[in-house]
């Protein structure tokens, strides 16, 4: 996947990682996959989820069996590289089991995000973290989002 971090995140993304692993009760990423996406340089510029989704142009994905993906605690590693001088961030593959057949998408974008507090409730509160593209069709069958080998993000 292609990726960009968010302007909002640039020199956050370890301290994120390192709540939503746990070190901050109800900190998670949140993963919204989007069916329309403005160009990279326009999404870099919002400050939050709520108003990337209002603009013209970014449409969340409405998918039958489609819900937003809570990654937190256990499911994030943070790894830090001396030797390479970076840091390396992870989360396990995530899967939408039976994803579209009533209602299909074309999804063209993964949006990972950062909530400092899951129980507040409001896309106000979430910081846009990275964009990857992700560029498929839902038909019915299980769809996952693969991560790269290398890991999700990496701060050097």
């Amino acid at each position: 996947m292609a990726d960009i971090v968010i302007n909002q995140a640039l020199g956050r993304i370890r301290t994120f990682a390192d709540n939503a692993a746990g070190g901050v009760a109800n900190a998670a990423f949140i993963l919204v996959l989007l069916q329309a996406a403005e160009a990279d340089g326009t999404i870099r510029d919002y400050d939050d989820l709520a108003a990337l989704l209002a603009a013209t142009g970014n449409t969340e994905a409405t998918f039958t069996n489609y819900a937003r993906k809570t990654i937190q605690d256990a499911d994030i590693t943070v790894t830090v590289d001396d030797t390479n001088d970076r840091v390396d961030i992870d989360i396990p593959d995530q899967t939408w089991t039976a994803a579209g057949g009533t209602t299909n998408n074309n999804l063209t974008d993964a949006l990972f995000c950062y909530d400092a507090d899951t129980t507040v409730g409001t896309d106000a509160n979430i910081t846009p973290m990275s964009l990857h593209d992700f560029p498929v069709t839902t038909d019915g069958s299980d769809l996952t989002l693969q991560v790269a080998a290398a890991g999700l993000l990496r701060a050097s």
